[in-house]
């Protein structure tokens, strides 16, 4: 099979895993703390079938690659999963239960993010020379994927977890902010999306080198 069709596969597969970790990691979050919805719910499992979103986990995804390939820029790969249902009122932290949950699906893929990067990071050539260097590719994709992921849900934006990490801390009189970005949210979101190319691109391969050290290159 061709390299670029292997490369293509496991990338959408990738995310795929990626932002049901990502799910899974906010309803194990909510059940440590008290909320069991999530379970009642069949979701805290790793059955992809619990948790695809037709348009978010697999027509964006399909749509954004294509096309990159069409178009011949480059661009991170995007998509979710079904929101995993969680009640709030069930928590046994009431100040904070929000902020933890909100926390752990970006913290779900960073931490997926370090764990492969270190490996790239200390990977013996050997073995890189062993595989003509697939591994690494594989590997990295892991590493760039989830890098995306964790800091565009972490922006400040509803309905992204950012959001709701900074609604816990706006005091009353600033209320304006988060009315403003609840109606616009979307529209900021878009916009980012298709404009904020470059801005992405800087931001993750900044990260990326962080954790992987300099000679790694970026595989998507």
């Amino acid at each position: 099979m061709d390299t670029t069709i292997i490369i293509t596969i496991f990338s959408l597969i990738v995310l795929l895993f990626s932002v049901i970790a990502h799910e899974l990691a906010h309803g194990y979050v909510a059940y440590s703390l008290g909320d069991p919805t999530a379970k009642y719910a069949g979701r805290l499992t790793l059955n992809p079938l619990k948790h695809i979103d037709a348009f978010g986990s697999i027509i964006l995804p399909l749509f954004l690659f294509f096309s990159y390939q069409i178009s011949h820029v480059a661009g991170p790969l995007f998509g979710w999963a079904k929101p995993v249902p969680i009640n709030p009122y069930n928590f046994t932290d009431k100040k904070y239960g929000e902020i933890k949950v909100s926390i752990a699906g970006p913290g779900s893929n960073i931490l997926l993010a370090i764990v492969f990067g270190l490996f790239l990071r200390f990977i013996p050539n050997s073995l890189v020379q062993y595989n003509q260097g697939i591994i690494v590719i594989l590997a990295a994709i892991i590493v760039e994927i989830n890098i995306w992921l964790a800091i565009f849900n972490l922006l400040p934006i509803p309905p992204l977890d950012g959001s709701w990490i900074l609604f816990s801390f706006l005091p009353a009189s600033m209320q304006n902010i988060e009315n403003f970005l609840r109606q616009y949210g979307i529209a900021i979101l878009i916009f980012l999306i298709l404009f904020g190319g470059y801005f992405w691109s800087y931001i993750i391969s900044l990260i990326f080198h962080l954790i992987t050290g300099p000679y790694i290159p970026l595989p998507l």
